[in-house]
C-alpha cells in the first residue's frame, strides 16, 4: 500500500513514537512529562472532541514541539461510515488540528476514501503495534511487542487514552529507557499545514459527483 506510511527509511537510530486517541487530561500531560524527561518528541494523533474539549493540553504539546495529526473528530472507522460523512468529520477536526498528518482510526480506511484522502494529507501508519489498548494483553506483552518488533526509522503505536492508560504507565517509561540505553532517539514526525477545511469539503463533493 505505497499511499501509506509505514516506516521511515533510515540507518540512523531513530524512533517515531505516535500517540492516538487524545488529548485527555488523565494521561496526555503524564505523556508529554516522560517524553520531556528524555528529551524525546513524538506525534500525537488527536481526536477532534478532545481537542475542542481540551485545547491546552493541545496547545502544550505543539509548544513542547511534538507534532499533531488528524484522527477524525469522532474516531470513526472508515470501514462503517459513509464516505461525505467520514470526511465530513475529518474537515471538523481539520478546523482544530491544522496538520497534513491524518491516521484513520482502526487503520481502516474505504478504498475510494483512501483516493481522496492521500491528495491532501499523508497517511501515517505503523509497523509496531503496542497493542496497549486490548483488554488481553498484559502490561508486559505490550513492551514485549515494541522492544522486539522495533528497528531504526520504526512508526510505534503507543495511545494517550483512559482505556491504554495502565499499560502506557507501564511501557511509555521503560521503553524510553531501553532505546535512549541503545542510542536512539526519539523524533516527531514532520508536520506541514493541510489544506484548508472549506476546501477539503468542496474537493469531496466533486469526488462524490463523480462516483470516485
Amino acid at each position: 500500500m505505497p499511499a501509506y506510511l509505514w516506516h521511515i527509511s533510515t540507518e540512523e537510530k531513530i524512533l517515531y513514537l505516535t500517540f492516538d486517541d487524545g488529548p485527555v487530561p488523565e494521561v496526555t500531560p503524564w505523556v508529554l512529562e516522560r517524553l520531556a524527561a528524555f528529551q524525546a518528541k513524538a506525534t500525537f494523533f488527536c481526536v477532534g472532541e478532545n481537542v475542542q474539549r481540551h485545547p491546552a493540553i493541545f496547545r502544550q504539546l505543539l509548544a513542547e514541539g511534538h507534532s499533531a495529526g488528524n484522527h477524525t473528530f469522532n474516531h470513526l472507522n472508515g470501514w462503517h461510515t459513509e464516505n461525505l460523512a467520514y470526511f465530513h468529520n475529518i474537515r471538523h477536526c481539520a478546523r482544530l488540528v491544522k496538520s497534513n498528518l491524518f491516521r484513520p482510526p482502526y487503520g481502516r480506511l474505504r478504498p475510494a476514501q483512501r483516493a481522496f484522502l492521500e491528495r491532501h494529507y499523508r497517511i501515517v501508519m505503523w509497523d509496531v503495534l503496542s497493542g496497549d489498548f486490548d483488554p488481553y494483553l498484559s502490561p508486559e506483552a505490550c513492551l514485549e511487542n515494541v522492544l522486539e518488533n522495533t528497528q531504526p526509522g520504526s512508526i510505534v503505536v503507543l495511545h494517550d487514552s483512559l482505556k491504554a492508560d495502565a499499560k502506557l504507565r507501564f511501557v511509555l517509561p521503560r521503553l524510553l529507557e531501553h532505546f535512549s540505553g541503545l542510542g536512539y532517539r526519539f523524533e516527531a514526525l514532520p508536520m506541514q499545514e493541510a489544506v484548508a477545511p472549506s476546501s477539503l469539503e468542496y474537493r469531496a463533493k466533486q469526488l462524490l459527483k463523480v462516483k470516485m
